[in-house]
C-alpha cells in the first residue's frame, strides 16, 4: 500500500514535492520537546486545490494523514506512526493581501507569524497574536489550535482575530467561509468548527486575519514580587489604571527566572534573582505622552503601596526586546520536561501551583517543579522535570497535575490544546454531553477517520474516564 499512496500522491504533486525513507526521518522539529517524524511519507501541497485532491486519494484508501504546520505544539497534536501521511503546510506560505482600509490579512496556512506581523508592520498595522514560537509556528497551525499567548489580555484567543478561513474536509470538500466582515450573520458561523479543533475535522489552507491599530506609545515593566498576593494585586492594579492600554501580564516563578538569566542562564538579569515571583507588565497605545505618564504612575502607585521589592522600566525598545527574551526563554524549562498549561481562577493560581509542587514533590523528591504563565489570562504552566523519568512517572505527575486542578474545576488545556496528550483528562473539563457532540462532528465530517486520528477525540470509543472507570 505504501508504494501505491505515495505513487498516486506524486502524481498529485509531483515526485519532488514528496518525502520518503530519510527525507521523513530527518524532518525538522523546531523544538527539542518533539519525538521524530515516523510517517511513511511528507508531502508538500503548494494550492488549496492540491490539498483537496491529496485528501480525495487519502480518503479513498482509508489512509490516514497527520496535519504539519510549524509542529511547535506541547500537546503531540500532529504525533506520527509508521501508518500516516504527512501533510506539511509549509509551502503555502503566501501573503494574499493586506486591505489597509478593511484592516485585514489574508494569506495561505503555512506563513510563519513572524511574517504576518512584520507584514502587518510594514503596512502601518498590527498583528494580535503573538507567543515565543512565533518564528516557526503557522497561521494555519495557530488557528486550528486557537493558541494564545502573550497578548490574550488585551485581544483575546487566536479565535478573536480570525474574520475567515479555508478548509478542506476528509473527503476533499473545500469549505471557503473567507469572510472579510466585522459583521456577517449570514447563517451558521462555519469557520468555528475548525477553530480550535487540531485538524480533525478539516485542514485549515486560507485564514483572513483582523488587524489592528499599531502602538506608536510602549511601556514595559519588570517586577519582582514576595507574595503572590502582591502579585494579584498588581494585575488588579494594572487593570484599573491602564485598563484600554494594557496589553500583558505575565508572571514567572522565580524557578524559571533563575534558568532563564545569569549565572545559571543566559540571559542578563535586568532584575536579580531571589524573589518568589517576577512579573512583566506591558502596555501599548497611541498617545505616547499620556500612555507613558498613565504607566509611570502606575508604578509610582505600586512602589506607594509595596507590592515589589525590586523592578525596573525598559527605556528604549531594546530593553523591553530584553525583558521579554526572559519570559520566551522557555527551552531550558521545557525541553526533557512534563509541560502542562491549566486555566484556573487568576487568585487561585499561587494555591494550586504551591499544591501541586507540594504532592510532587512528596512523591518525587528530586523533581523540578516550575511556574509561569499568563497571569491576566487565567492561565498558568507548569513544567515538571524528573530525571530518569519514565511513563509511569509521567502519568503519576499528570494524576497530580490534574487531580489537584479538578479540586479548582479549571481548565485542562489553557491554549495548547489537547492533542494525544490530554485526551484522557478532557473529561475533567467537559461534560459528557458535550464530549459526545465533538465526537458525533468527527464522525460526521470525517467518517473514516483519516485526519489526525486519535487526537482530541475517538470517534470509536465512549468518552475515557480520567480514573480508568
Amino acid at each position: 500500500m505504501t508504494d501505491d499512496i505515495v505513487s498516486k500522491l506524486e502524481d498529485v504533486v509531483g515526485a519532488r514535492q514528496i518525502n520518503t525513507g530519510a527525507g521523513v526521518r530527518d524532518f525538522e522539529f523546531p523544538w527539542s520537546t518533539h519525538q521524530a517524524c515516523l510517517a511513511r511519507a511528507v508531502v508538500y501541497p503548494q494550492s488549496t486545490a492540491e490539498v483537496a485532491e491529496i485528501l480525495r486519494v487519502c480518503n479513498a484508501a482509508g489512509q490516514s494523514v497527520v496535519p504539519f504546520g510549524g509542529a511547535t505544539n506541547l500537546v503531540q497534536g500532529c504525533a506520527t506512526t509508521a501508518d500516516d501521511i504527512v501533510l506539511s503546510l509549509r509551502k503555502m506560505n503566501q501573503i494574499e493581501e493586506i486591505d489597509s482600509g478593511g484592516r485585514t490579512l489574508t494569506a495561505q496556512a503555512g506563513v510563519t507569524m513572524r511574517h504576518a506581523q512584520m507584514a502587518a508592520d510594514d503596512a502601518g498595522l498590527f498583528f494580535p497574536v503573538d507567543f515565543g514560537a512565533r518564528d516557526h509556528c503557522q497561521l494555519g497551525g495557530i488557528v486550528s489550535t486557537n493558541a494564545g499567548g502573550n497578548k490574550v489580555i488585551r485581544y483575546g484567543m487566536t479565535r478573536n482575530s480570525v474574520l475567515g478561513l479555508e478548509a478542506v474536509l476528509a473527503d476533499g470538500t473545500i469549505i471557503s467561509s473567507m469572510n472579510r466582515y466585522l459583521k456577517n450573520n449570514s447563517g451558521f458561523d462555519l469557520k468555528q468548527l475548525f477553530v480550535g479543533s487540531e485538524g480533525v475535522l478539516g485542514i485549515i489552507t486560507r485564514v483572513v486575519f483582523r488587524l489592528g491599530t499599531k502602538a506608536t506609545s510602549h511601556n514595559t515593566a519588570l517586577l519582582a514580587c514576595e507574595s503572590f498576593d502582591d502579585v494579584v494585586a498588581v494585575l488588579g492594579c494594572a487593570r484599573d489604571a491602564i485598563p484600554n492600554t494594557l496589553t500583558a501580564f505575565e508572571v514567572m516563578w522565580n524557578e524559571f527566572y533563575e534558568l532563564a538569566v545569569e549565572p545559571l542562564g543566559r540571559l542578563a538579569a535586568p532584575v536579580q534573582p531571589g524573589a518568589n515571583y517576577y512579573v512583566i507588565i506591558e502596555s501599548m497605545g497611541v498617545d505616547e505622552e499620556r500612555d507613558s505618564s498613565a504607566f509611570h504612575a502606575l508604578m509610582e502607585s505600586l512602589a506607594e503601596r509595596q507590592l515589589f521589592s525590586d523592578g525596573t522600566m525598559a527605556k528604549s525598545g531594546r530593553e523591553s526586546e530584553q525583558i521579554w527574551q526572559i519570559r520566551d526563554e522557555v527551552e531550558p524549562v521545557i525541553g526533557g520536561a512534563i509541560n502542562f498549561d491549566v486555566s484556573l481562577k487568576s487568585a487561585d493560581i499561587g494555591d494550586y501551583v504551591s499544591r501541586v509542587d507540594a504532592a510532587i514533590h512528596e512523591r518525587f523528591p528530586d523533581a523540578r517543579v516550575v511556574g509561569f504563565g499568563h497571569l491576566g489570562d487565567n492561565n498558568v504552566h507548569i513544567s515538571v522535570a524528573i530525571k530518569d523519568s519514565e511513563e509511569q512517572q509521567a502519568l503519576g505527575v499528570e494524576e497530580i497535575v490534574y487531580n489537584c486542578l479538578a479540586a479548582f474545576d479549571g481548565a485542562v488545556s489553557a491554549e495548547h490544546g489537547i492533542g494525544l496528550a490530554k485526551r484522557k483528562w478532557l473529561p475533567i473539563s467537559r461534560t459528557a454531553a458535550e464530549i459526545d457532540l465533538m465526537t458525533r462532528l468527527k464522525r460526521m465530517l470525517d467518517p473514516k477517520n483519516i485526519l489526525n486520528p486519535g487526537k482530541v477525540v475517538s470517534p470509536d470509543s465512549k468518552p475515557e474516564s480520567p480514573n480508568g472507570a
